[in-house]
Formats: C-alpha cells, structure tokens, sequence
C-alpha cells in the first residue's frame, strides 16, 4: 500500500534539519547530523548532535511552521533509527570559548521558548536516544512519544561538570517535580522509554520499526488536523497549559475566561456546539 505520508523534505540553510509538511498539514521537522553537528553523509544514521547551526535550522523551520496557515500541528523526530538527539556536540564545546557557549546556550533557550509558545501543537517522537539536550529539545514539546525498547533517556551533563542549560533543569522541574527531577539529573541515570512513561515524561510509546514508527506517530498527530479538530481551541487550551501555572490561580482563571471568549466567537464553536446538537460529526474549518 502507497504511504499516505510521502514527504518531500528540504533541506534547512546549515543542512542540519528537513523539513516536510504533509498534505493534511504536519509539519515535519526532522534532526540529521553526525557526532561532530555535521551534514550526515548518504546513509547516515548520526547520533543528530546539535550545535548553534542546528539550532539556528531549528529556529528557521519552527518559524516557517508558524507562518504556514496549513500547518496544524509541528512533529519533530531524528533521522534513521537509532537517535532522536544525543543532545550538545562535545566536540564543539571543546573548542569555543566560554563567550560563545553562554550565547549558545541564549539562543537555544530563545529557539525552544519559541517552540513551547507556537499556537500549534507540537508532538516529539523519539525515534531513538535522547539524552542531554536531545531530551531538552524533546521538553519544550508538548507531547512526546516513544519507539518501543529504541533507546534511552536522560540528563547526564552532570558526568561533564555542568547542567542540563538550555531548559533542562527548568523543564523538568515542571514535568515530574523537583524531588525526582533533581535526583534524576544529579545522578545522571538513563532510564528506559517505559520508566519515562511511568514518570509522566513520556505520553506514549509505540512499537514497530522507524519506519512503522514514524507512519504511526503522523497516524497520531493527525487526529489534530483539519477537519477532525477546532485548532484554534487546541491552540488556546495550549495557551492556557502553557502560561497559567506560572501566574497567580485567579489570573489563570482570568486568561481561560478570555481565551474562552475567543472562542466563542469563532466559527469552529459554532460548528461544534450545532454538530452536537444534530448528532453529526463536526467538520472544522480552523475559523
């Protein structure tokens, strides 16, 4: 059977990240380099180890993603099948000064904020390992999912003297709570997939090849495209996710009445409250 998700990737400026988007709009954005955060060569399976050009490819296709009115929902994943990301090139922090890594570590924070606080749903799939800044790439989505017994997970800057610093000490403590958090990065353990599901860091795990993975995890995502979904109340309820626990709880309550209220003037509530009432399937049109 034909795939229905035949991707046509282009390549990002560095040639660190392609990008695709499926006809029923997922964005794709997928993570390709070697040990050093080179172009993979043909073939190449990479450990898809970032550095400040990744992430200047990341920022670039998280933006076009953006701006893309058809796209509903952003999926990131690793290239082949044996790492999502294996986190920060060790290589190219061996070699810059201590000046450019704090500006590294700026601009990763800025290129994941910009993700975490995209009105469009964003779902990491973890092909493989992700660990150090793999699995802070794979926090500031929000919902992650897993290749059955593919890989490991984890924060173990802690064996290099330093910390998780582009959001991983932040994120985290968010995730599962700053007991677990602090214990799992001061330790610097790997856990299974499974584990991370058993600590809310993971949503899912599915089993199957990379191939069948990847096919599955678009079968997921695709349940928040057009028609199936009103996107812009997946986008608000993102919204309120997102920015509520960091306010005062009355104030949350303000930003869901307000975000509500938008809603209610859009076609899609309409559509969704008339489809109830008819007891028909609602066809949403993201207005």
């Amino acid at each position: 059977m034909d795939n229905p998700y035949a991707l046509t990737f282009e390549s990002m400026p560095n040639h660190l990240v392609n990008y695709a988007v499926t006809e029923n709009g997922i964005a794709v954005i997928e993570l390709a380099s070697d040990s050093a955060g080179a172009p993979l060569e043909e073939d190449g399976q990479g450990p898809n180890t970032y550095t400040h050009e990744m992430m200047c490819d990341i920022d670039t296709a998280v933006v076009k993603a953006r701006f893309d009115d058809n796209v509903t929902v952003i999926m990131f994943t690793g290239h082949g099948s044996k790492f999502f990301s294996a986190g920060a090139s060790i290589q190219m922090l061996n070699s810059v000064t201590p000046g450019f890594k704090y500006n590294f570590c700026l601009h990763a924070n800025e290129t994941l904020s910009r993700l975490e606080q995209t009105s469009k749903l964003v779902v990491c799939c973890l092909n493989g390992h992700a660990v150090g800044g793999g699995l802070e790439i794979a926090m500031a989505a929000d919902i992650r999912i897993a290749r059955k017994n593919a890989g490991k997970i984890g924060l173990p800057e802690i064996n290099l003297g330093v910390l998780a610093g582009t959001g991983g000490t932040a994120r985290l403590t968010r995730l599962i709570g700053k007991a677990k958090a602090l214990e799992f990065m001061v330790t610097g353990q790997l856990l299974s997939f499974e584990d991370g599901e058993n600590m809310n860091l993971i949503n899912h795990i599915f089993e199957g090849d990379a191939d069948q993975f990847r096919t599955d995890c678009l079968d997921w995502c695709s349940q928040f495209t057009l028609p199936n979904k009103a996107v812009k109340a997946v986008g608000n309820i993102k919204r309120s996710c997102q920015t509520g626990p960091e306010i005062p709880f009355e104030y949350h309550l303000a930003l869901e009445r307000e975000l509500q209220a938008s809603l209610f003037n859009s076609s899609d509530a309409k559509e969704g409250i008339a489809a109830y009432v008819e007891k028909r399937v609602a066809n949403f049109t993201g207005n």
